[in-house]
């Protein structure tokens, strides 16, 4: 069976996760954190995406990014890609892929999950109980969105800025947000979203992108007599 393209619509955020072969470390040390977030840095700028939130995981990593345009995510991690696993394997004497085949990623409904997204992802070390708090955690942008630490990878979104009149005003803002925990339900959308490829936010986003790509942005209904009128409006609700 053909695999599905994914969803691009260029402006639009994407939560993007890139798995370890075998959920196999793909970092080892900071050395290898920092060499990854260099060529992120370089590779960001010249593929036009912006990145809004990070972090690296022993085994895999989340970005949420938006893109100029519909090609911009796969130029970023062929550059990745490109220079980083040559590096790790030069490193630690393996050879193959290092990648979990394609990356997974998600469109986002900026206005109704972009800074749950976020916060999700700057959460990972913490529900992975690395550290107590993102703040603890270098290997994130928890760091630039909350403390306004410049590191020459986060771009703030329009939703972010909208946060305060200010800096000092939006990163405290921001700092506050994190003071409420993420409910499961919201926890295992964005996983669910993310994993199969299916676009997050709300019904009218939802639709809005199925209009804009002629496709369809949600898993239809399984089931039911699709002659039915109950049946056919089901799938004008999804």
């Amino acid at each position: 069976m053909a695999r599905l393209s994914r969803y691009v619509l260029p402006g639009y955020p994407q939560h993007v996760i890139q798995r370890g072969n075998n959920r196999q470390a793909i970092f080892a040390d900071e050395e290898d954190q920092a060499y990854f977030l260099e060529l992120l840095r370089s590779g960001a700028g010249k593929c036009g995406c912006d990145i809004h939130a990070y972090v690296l995981m022993n085994n895999h990593i989340h970005l949420l990014m938006t893109p100029s345009d519909g090609g911009g995510i796969g130029r970023l991690f062929q550059h990745l890609g490109r220079y980083y696993v040559p590096y790790f394997n030069r490193q630690y004497g393996r050879t193959g892929t290092l990648w979990e085949g394609r990356y997974k990623a998600t469109l986002i409904d900026a206005e109704s999950y972009l800074l749950t997204c976020t916060r999700y992802i700057e959460l990972n070390p913490v529900r992975g109980k690395i550290v107590k708090h993102p703040k603890d955690y270098p290997a994130s942008s928890y760091r630039a969105n909350a403390k306004g630490r410049a590191d020459g990878i986060v771009t703030p979104h329009p939703v972010y800025d909208a946060l305060g009149p200010d800096s000092a005003a939006r990163q405290a803002a921001y700092r506050q947000l994190f003071r409420r925990r993420i409910g499961e339900p919201t926890l295992d959308e964005i996983r669910a979203a993310t994993n199969k490829g299916w676009v997050l936010g709300t019904d009218r986003f939802r639709k809005n992108v199925e209009q804009m790509l002629d496709r369809p942005a949600a898993p239809r209904p399984k089931g039911g007599d699709r002659r039915s009128k109950a049946y056919r409006e089901s799938i004008n609700r999804t």
